[in-house]
């Protein structure tokens, strides 16, 4: 959906447009494990993977899945491999693709597993969710991405990992809300904005700026020092599908990063993908053909409660489309 149409419709604000630099924002007719089915089917393709060299699956997820008390991990199982294995659904807000990539590397280390499916998928709609107003300065997309991880041989190697928590910072998105009983219950639709502005009225939200930054530093700081290397051996940043003012402050700026280095000229049309902003970038990095062997991408996330997230990633092959591609140990 392209944003002046959005504006034109009602569904945005001319402003809100502006501010976040944003062309337009996926939208699905599909719900969103079945768009999960399909990015995992494709995964698996170019893989090569067997359904049963797969050790583990993780589906994740930012919100509603289409049904209540409902395993939609077991879906994508059950439709896009068949086999019999543990599959689970993460929950980390934004960070859900990172969190489950650290979940799947700690699980074939441990247990010598030969593969895991990741897969992310959400669709944001009306009545629950605003995707142009619910959450300002970030437009909220639709869509599904899926990796393979495995041991062994693939077209980039998983260099460092690092994941670190702000537990202080988890009302910033209930603010002054009660729990309710039901979803929903308190607000609809949801307001990540007006929660924050709560949270930040609270002398714990006015310390949330120094906290955010100290841990977004202190990830990246670690992830870079274990994989050996510096910014300024990065040829790719991989980063949240944010709008414009939010990549100035916590990316751009706050680590020198050239927008020419990192994927925004796309994003910036497709919107934020929930937990999946990470995997999809690393997608049109090698689709397009944007990376090279050599190449050496930082992937990070950032996800409510506080969590944030690094991996350095270094691209070993680029796979001919047809044959895809899976991360290896």
């Amino acid at each position: 959906m392209p944003a002046e149409k959005a504006v034109a419709d009602g569904l945005a604000e001319a402003e809100t447009v502006r501010r976040a630099q944003i062309t337009g924002v996926t939208v699905a007719d599909r719900p969103a494990p079945d768009m999960a089915v399909a990015a995992a089917r494709e995964a698996m393709a170019r893989s090569g993977r067997a359904a049963d060299e797969v050790s583990l699956i993780l589906h994740a997820s930012s919100y509603y899945q289409g049904h209540d008390m409902w395993a939609p991990a077991s879906y994508v199982q059950r439709y896009a491999v068949g086999n019999h294995c543990p599959a689970m659904e993460i929950r980390q807000t934004s960070n859900g693709a990172m969190a489950s990539l650290e979940l799947a590397a700690a699980h074939l280390v441990a247990t010598g597993g030969t593969a895991a499916l990741l897969t992310t998928a959400d669709r944001f709609a009306l009545p629950g969710i605003d995707r142009w107003r619910s959450d300002e300065g970030t437009v909220l997309a639709d869509g599904a991405t899926a990796v393979v991880l495995a041991r062994g041989s693939g077209f980039a190697r998983l260099r460092s990992l690092v994941l670190l928590s702000e537990p202080e910072l988890e009302r910033m998105h209930r603010g002054d809300d009660p729990f309710g009983l039901v979803s929903l219950s308190v607000r609809s639709p949801l307001s990540v904005g007006e929660t924050t502005k709560a949270y930040l009225r609270s002398p714990e939200g006015q310390r949330s700026v120094v906290l955010m930054a100290a841990r977004q530093r202190e990830v990246v700081d670690r992830v870079l020092e274990e994989a050996g290397t510096d910014l300024a051996g990065i040829d790719w940043f991989v980063l949240p599908h944010f709008g414009r003012r939010r990549l100035d402050v916590n990316f751009f700026r706050r680590f020198g990063i050239d927008p020419a280095r990192t994927l925004w000229p796309w994003s910036r049309g497709v919107g934020h993908l929930g937990a999946g902003d990470q995997f999809a970038g690393l997608t049109r990095l090698v689709e397009t053909g944007a990376v090279r062997p050599g190449d050496r991408c930082l992937l990070l996330g950032v996800g409510g409660g506080f969590t944030w997230s690094a991996a350095v990633l270094d691209i070993v092959d680029v796979p001919p489309l047809s044959a895809g591609t899976q991360v290896d140990l």
